[in-house]
Order: C-alpha cells, then structure tokens, then sequence
C-alpha cells in the first residue's frame, strides 16, 4: 500500500520540518515515472491543515530508494531546508538503518570499505575492493542484532552517502537484502519492497537547536513482525 494524503505517517512536525514513515513503493520526488510523489502528497496534507491558499514550500532534504521504507525528513522553510542541506554535506545527521539480509554474515560488528560507481543505464552501483576511474570510496559499518534460519538482521550505519550504497556494499559482501533483485537477491518480495528500513535520524533542529531524535515504525510485514517480537524478547 502506498502512501496517499489519508494514510500519511507523520513522525515529527512543526513550523519548519516534517518527517514521514515512507512506504516501500513511494518516491520522494517526481521522476520519469511520473507516480505522484510523497512531495506532493506532504504539500497538500499541509495546504489542506494548515489552510494554506497557494503554492505550498516544501524542501526535499533526503532521499530513500523507492522499494525502501522508513524515515524522510522534508523542510517546511527555505532556511530549514538550505540548514539541512549543509547538515548532510558535513554528515551532521545520524541516520540508522536496519537490513534483513540473506544468510549469516560471519562477524557479529563488520566496516565494509568499497569503491562504487555508479551504471546511470541501469540505475545500479558496482561495488569494488580497489578505486578506480569513475568510484566513490563507499564506507559502512553494521551490527547483527538477529539470527534467523535464513537471514539476518543488521544494525547499519553510514560513514559515506552513496548511490544505493547499502544495497551495493551488502551485495558484494554475500548478504544481499531480501527482495532486492537488483543486488542478488533469490526472490522478490511480492509488494516489490525491500527489507531494507531508514529506522532512526537524529539531529539539531536547524532553527530551536534542539535535540531530535526519531524512530520510524517498521512496515506491516511477517518478518519485520518477528523482528519486533524476538527484539522485545531480549
């Protein structure tokens, strides 16, 4: 299920930031597709509660991949939204991430170091042990929270922003994500998500300066259902 104006998520909202849970399947901004984006669903809910006639403000601070889920983070103001931007560019944004990956990786705390370049045709990064012409040095760090028979569940944390970097590094690690396709995994989901999830983004408020923290509930899902119950468990 997609997200429309009556079924938003809002985590946090005030005069200059909105956050959302974003459902697998939304895109964050307009593309080729043409699918109305999660931009413009927000810019109407606002219109519509706030009474606002005319063109609504609204910055995209972030982005989330369209089959992933989770926390988005939009700025309501231009000084909230140019605030943010130099927030992300100085990595001043802890931005946590959970996987359910196929298999066992092997160490229970791991950093991954590749270089990636990025495939525009295909819209897919390429994951390498050495730089090369055209890569970004790519740099993450994961925790194994869970087991299961057939997958895992990891804690991930980012040291580098790069195009489908999670998705990428775990691939050529041998743990692709479940449902993702385009990385190796066995089987798509059939919702075509991913079970990957922007769980947690903490930072300063850009205008109060004070401490946000926030936690986007997981999806609807069997697995992530169990997750929550084995995490409750321990």
């Amino acid at each position: 299920m997609r997200t429309t104006k009556s079924n938003l998520q809002v985590l946090y909202e005030d005069n200059h930031l909105i956050v959302v849970n974003k459902r697998a399947g939304d895109i964050v901004q307009g593309d080729k597709t043409g699918d109305l984006p999660l931009s413009e669903i927000i810019k109407e809910y606002i219109g519509e509660k706030y009474n606002k006639p005319g063109k609504v403000f609204l910055g995209v601070v972030h982005r989330l991949d369209r089959p992933t889920s989770g926390a988005v983070v939009f700025a309501r103001t231009s000084k909230a939204l140019e605030r943010m931007n130099k927030k992300l560019r100085d990595r001043d944004m802890d931005k946590v991430y959970w996987a359910l990956v196929q298999g066992h990786p092997p160490a229970e705390r791991k950093t991954l170091e590749h270089h990636l370049k990025k495939n525009p045709k295909n819209n897919k990064s390429t994951a390498f042990k050495e730089p090369g012409e055209g890569t970004k040095r790519a740099v993450l760090h994961y925790e194994t929270l869970l087991q299961f028979d057939l997958y895992s569940l990891l804690e991930i944390k980012l040291e580098t922003g790069r195009h489908h970097q999670i998705r990428s590094q775990l691939s050529a690690h041998g743990y692709p994500i479940k449902g993702d396709l385009k990385y190796g995994s066995k089987r798509s989901n059939k919702d075509g998500s991913i079970h990957l999830h922007a769980r947690r983004i903490a930072f300063e408020h850009p205008v109060k300066k004070t401490p946000i923290e926030i936690i986007a509930p997981l999806p609807p899902d069997p697995l992530w259902d169990l997750c929550t119950s084995r995490m409750n468990e321990e």
